[in-house]
């Protein structure tokens, strides 16, 4: 007769012993590489599932993509903490999560004193499979004609009031 599966309990939070943190659904979370020296997975906390005992959490989550992980890679307009919300799933071990981080919208995260090393930023929704983003464009800031990169200074030019990035364009 085969081995039945233990019931698995779902959790709205749980306490990560080894960062001394909770999460919960909806968290943004660093998720260890499994490569060393590749930076931490960015991934958002979708369920949270223990077994009978509750001395093993498995978290379902949803992958953050970097743009250098994306089909076309990274352009000249993503900023250096830019992630892509994808539609990949996947369940991972809690004991693999590093820390909570933070993902803001693009418009929150230009608002920002000041940028931490756990603060990303999201302005797309990323199809793993084809490559193609939600929304496909996005607003252009300067006379260049490319999106806004908040790393890169803007400045309006006082006679015509054109936005550029100040690279001499």
């Amino acid at each position: 007769m085969p081995k039945q599966k233990a019931p698995r309990k779902q959790l709205k939070s749980y306490k990560l012993k080894h960062i001394n943190k909770s999460i919960q659904e909806g968290d943004a979370v660093l998720m260890r590489s499994s490569e060393p020296g590749k930076p931490s997975y960015v991934a958002r906390v979708e369920a949270i599932e223990t077994d009978a005992r509750g001395s093993h959490a498995k978290v379902r989550v949803r992958w953050y993509y970097r743009p250098e992980e994306s089909i076309g890679g990274r352009r000249q307009f993503h900023g250096a903490k830019e992630v892509f919300l994808s539609d990949h799933f996947d369940f991972q071990s809690a004991d693999t999560i590093e820390g909570k981080c933070k993902v803001h919208s693009f418009s929150s995260y230009t608002k920002l004193d000041s940028v931490g090393n756990d603060d990303f930023f999201c302005r797309f929704e990323y199809n793993s499979t084809t490559g193609a983003f939600d929304p496909d464009r996005v607003t252009v800031f300067c006379k260049c004609e490319m999106p806004y990169n908040p790393d890169d200074l803007m400045v309006q030019c006082e006679e015509c009031s054109e936005w550029n990035n100040n690279r001499g364009s």
